[in-house]
């Protein structure tokens, strides 16, 4: 019966409270996670982060995945699944835009991660608040939380958090992971160690190396041409090969190959895990050798990450701090340098190595896998189990499904003699590349200078770059009080590159007259020492890989500097410097030369750049820069002499974006001038000439805007 004014009379209310009587009224999935997204949005706009915030973030998330795939496979119309789309596409905008201000967020969506405490019964209700019956997984309590274990710190740079505004609520798409091989014939038999010991017992003298297709060309898009045992290796990527186990030693270019098998195969994003003392010199080559990819290098916490690059360089110190955004990144290439760093399959850098490849394989339809190494074994045969899992070939310690196949279509069992090498055979196929420089002498020149860039970190790198600027503001203020003592009426347009000649003169001289303070040389006797250690490490990783290297270096505090690491090390050297007794000296030598435990010998650019026969060694580390080709040239001498069999490669240490990088190609061009106009004669320039041109170049820079003052 209505009531006087017409309206009807009120029903009795639910015993039920009414707030819990909303929550069960139909809305529809979508109005509710926007109502829920906009909640989160707001608490963290406010700075209130609490853990019910961060489960309804993670739950509004899992439920936007799951209704974006139900929706793309619903019977309904284009027009509508275009709508619906859209609208759930707002709500994945606001999360976006809400994880933006807190990264952390975001490590809540990777697949590794845990459903949080109350992440369980926020789904349940939301789902409920929508009207949609939970699952009985989502209903099911959460088991007991485990003990409290060490949490690895991980981070999210800004740009990979604007990379993934565009729509980072995808479901992970596992339809390319491979399908696995059931054995049948050898179902039930152990095939790792038969497969480690046909390595050690089954090569007859024959290389470990695959069949490798004859190169098309040796031409690339940079303008760059490659060694015919580099081309090899990309035509075999061309032909559709994708994983590598590339040997080759030293000096033979493994990263040129590496980035062009990416290339070709379109590997990209591609991830390149590296030794700390070699990710400046991944930039620079993918610059030199594909210089249409943009490549990134991580450092620390990746602040000054680009993630819309082709190239992610990290090196394996910091990947733990980046491993949870790196598993989500799209990756369809990855490649680890020096990959005999990750044969302890318990460290941590080889489990992230793992789980990243792991991530890789599963997501990505025949991903390119190259591990770089020219040590591929340190201790012993079981070295190799890493690197094979790495790139898919054993899975949970048995073989994977390509190298199954491979031995079952053998047709042999592990206890038939024909087992051993045909199983050698089947792992080599896979993808074993290893050439030794003797092997490809007449690909290479009989001398080569390969420069390694690397970056100066921490407070020393600083203060080197702050001591360059002040040197460069001395030089600008003498240019300018030059410039107005100039009589009147005496202009020139833009810079005055005589008296920029003038002033580097004046600067060279006073330094000459007074050597304190900063000046050229003292910058140049700093970034050495910053150099010191970096150089040494990569000498260590030469020694490892192509036995006995030499060293070189201007000031006894970057040798002292050299061995103090190789000590720690744990590798031989002896040493030859100024002031030493001709017993000592031979002593040295001779010990480089014989004993099989001295790995390198660390030498005084002044006092062993003559007169020295060091060729039981085929590479030369260059620490400090020469003021001159020549001093340079007999460094190198001391190995390339008559009677050398290998190709020798010197190997010059340049800090980048320093005043360093600028000396190294002064000196290149002197060498080169004087080549030209005396027929191949030795360098004729004098170290003045560097030196000036040095102080030249930094204030023409300077005056253009090109160098930081």
């Amino acid at each position: 019966m209505a009531t006087r004014d017409g309206r009807q009379p009120r029903r009795p209310r639910a015993a039920q409270p009414q707030r819990a009587a909303r929550a069960r009224s139909p809305r529809g999935l979508i109005p509710v996670l926007t109502s829920a997204a906009r909640d989160v949005e707001a608490a963290v706009q406010r700075g209130r982060l609490r853990a019910s915030t961060r489960g309804t973030f993670q739950a509004v998330a899992l439920l936007v995945r799951e209704e974006r795939a139900r929706i793309q496979s619903a019977a309904i119309s284009e027009a509508r699944r275009g709508d619906e789309l859209k609208r759930l596409d707002g709500v994945a905008t606001i999360l976006a835009r809400t994880a933006a201000r807190d990264g952390s967020l975001l490590a809540l969506l990777a697949d590794e991660a845990s459903l949080l405490a109350d992440t369980r019964s926020l789904l349940r209700e939301l789902r409920l608040t929508a009207g949609i019956d939970a699952p009985q997984e989502d209903i099911t309590p959460p088991a007991a939380e485990s003990a409290p274990t060490t949490v690895e710190r991980r981070v999210v740079p800004q740009s990979v958090v604007s990379r993934q505004l565009a729509n980072p609520f995808l479901a992970p798409d596992f339809s390319a992971a491979s399908t696995t091989h059931r054995p049948r014939l050898l179902a039930n038999w152990e095939l790792i160690g038969p497969l480690l010991r046909s390595f050690e017992s089954a090569s007859g003298g024959a290389a470990s190396c695959m069949k490798l297709p004859a190169p098309t060309s040796l031409h690339v898009a940079a303008g760059r041409e490659l060694m015919p045992h580099q081309a090899e290796v990309i035509a075999a990527a061309a032909a559709g090969h994708r994983t590598f186990l590339l040997a080759d030693e030293p000096g033979l270019g493994k990263t040129a190959q590496a980035l062009l098998a990416a290339d070709t195969a379109n590997a990209y994003p591609l991830l390149a895990v590296v030794p700390n003392v070699v990710k400046t010199n991944w930039a620079h080559e993918a610059q030199l050798w594909t210089p249409g990819r943009s490549a990134t290098v991580v450092h620390g916490d990746g602040h000054d990450v680009d993630a819309f690059s082709d190239i992610v360089v990290v090196n394996y110190d910091v990947l733990h701090r980046h491993v949870g955004w790196l598993s989500t990144f799209g990756l369809r290439g990855m490649v680890i340098d020096e990959a005999h760093f990750i044969k302890n399959k318990n460290a941590q850098r080889s489990r992230h190595v793992l789980e990243l490849s792991k991530r890789v394989r599963e997501r990505t339809p025949r991903p390119l896998l190259m591990a770089l190494t020219g040590t591929p074994l340190i201790n012993d045969i079981e070295d190799f189990l890493a690197i094979w899992e790495f790139l898919g070939w054993i899975d949970k310690g048995e073989p994977g499904s390509d190298l199954m196949a491979a031995l079952e279509r053998n047709g042999l069992t592990p206890t038939e003699p024909g087992f051993s090498p045909t199983a050698r055979a089947a792992v080599i196929d896979l993808g074993i590349v290893r050439r030794r420089k003797v092997d490809v002498a007449a690909d290479i020149p009989a001398r080569r200078i390969a420069d390694m860039p690397v970056e100066l970190e921490g407070a020393l790198g600083r203060s080197i770059l702050t001591a360059e600027r002040a040197l460069a503001r001395r030089l600008v203020k003498r240019y300018q009080s030059a410039l107005e003592a100039r009589a009147p009426g005496v202009e020139v347009a833009g810079i005055d590159h005589e008296l920029v000649r003038k002033v580097a003169g004046w600067e060279r001289q006073d330094t000459k007259e007074d050597s304190t303070g900063d000046n050229v040389f003292s910058v140049m006797r700093r970034i050495g020492q910053a150099k010191a250690v970096l150089a040494a490490d990569y000498t260590a990783q030469l020694a490892r890989s192509a036995g006995k290297v030499v060293f070189f270096a201007k000031h006894i505090d970057v040798m002292d500097a050299a061995e103090e690491t190789f000590a720690q090390r744990g590798l031989g050297y002896s040493s030859i410097r100024g002031g030493q007794t001709t017993k000592a000296r031979q002593a040295s030598i001779a010990a480089f030369q014989n004993d099989p435990d001295i790995a390198v010998v660390v030498c005084s650019l002044s006092a062993a750049g003559v007169g020295l026969n060091l060729q039981v060694a085929s590479n030369v580390v260059l620490a400090e820069l020469s003021w001159t080709n020549a001093e340079q040239t007999q460094a190198i001498d001391r190995v390339h002499r008559i009677g050398q069999d290998q190709p020798v490669t010197a190997w010059r240490i340049i800090a980048a974006q320093t005043i360093d990088a600028r000396i190294a190609e002064l000196i290149d061009d002197k060498a080169g001038l004087a080549a030209r106009a005396l027929d191949g004669s030795d360098d004729v320039t004098s170290s003045i000439d560097v030196q000036l041109e040095a102080l030249v170049t930094l204030l023409t820079e300077a005056l253009s805007g090109a160098h930081p003052s």
